[in-house]
């Protein structure tokens, strides 16, 4: 039995996304995805880099999948994020391995289209595969769907899924509230950790 561990921010989830998870399927006899989360204390932190929170990403997911993979929250650092680094010396970032690797049985290999990326879960003894980066990213959906609070024509519809795109038109506030905002995230080996809670 192979598991393929799929650590991503899927903020939103994109065609492009569910692209690599059916790929995924495919190779795989299970598949368990699993959103970044970034918690403070009982809060989950959000930013304009990943506005919508785990609830939503899940049931983004559950929309078009339903139970044919496994959606955790298993892949979640605790305040403050700091003390995950450095790799390899710090206790925090070896618990999460722990963590993202629950209830994995047998073989099993980690799925990234980022090369900075994979290079940390080849650290942490993930077993990463890395496939090609896709043209289409979240990062530009976003700018697409703030570009629209902000007056602009923008087609990111065509970027999701129609029940996505239905998700994330009733979270809309939560577009509304980042797109004026600046983006107060910080990227470290690749990954972009919220300020908000970062040596805390």
């Amino acid at each position: 039995m192979t598991t393929i561990l799929y650590l991503a921010h899927l903020n939103p989830l994109t065609n492009a996304h569910i692209d690599i998870i059916n790929q995924l399927k495919k190779d795989g006899e299970t598949v368990k995805v699993m959103p970044v989360i970034f918690m403070k204390g009982d809060k989950e932190v959000t930013a304009k880099s990943f506005p919508f929170n785990f609830d939503t990403r899940k049931k983004m997911i559950e929309a078009v999948f339903g139970d044919s993979v496994s959606i955790t929250d298993d892949y979640t650092f605790n305040a403050p994020f700091k003390k995950y680094l450095p790799p390899l010396l710090s206790l925090k970032s070896w618990k999460l391995r722990k963590k993202i690797l629950t209830g994995v049985k047998g073989d099993y290999y980690s799925y990234t289209g980022d090369k900075a990326e994979g290079y940390m879960l080849k650290l942490y003894r993930l077993k990463p595969q890395i496939g090609e980066r896709r043209q289409l990213s979240a990062a530009s959906v976003k700018e697409k769907m703030y570009d629209q609070v902000l007056g602009n024509n923008s087609d990111w519809k065509a970027d999701v899924p129609e029940a996505v795109g239905k998700i994330i038109e009733e979270n809309w506030d939560v577009i509304e509230k980042y797109a004026k905002l600046e983006d107060k995230t910080r990227r470290v080996l690749g990954m972009k950790f919220p300020i908000e809670g970062w040596s805390e």
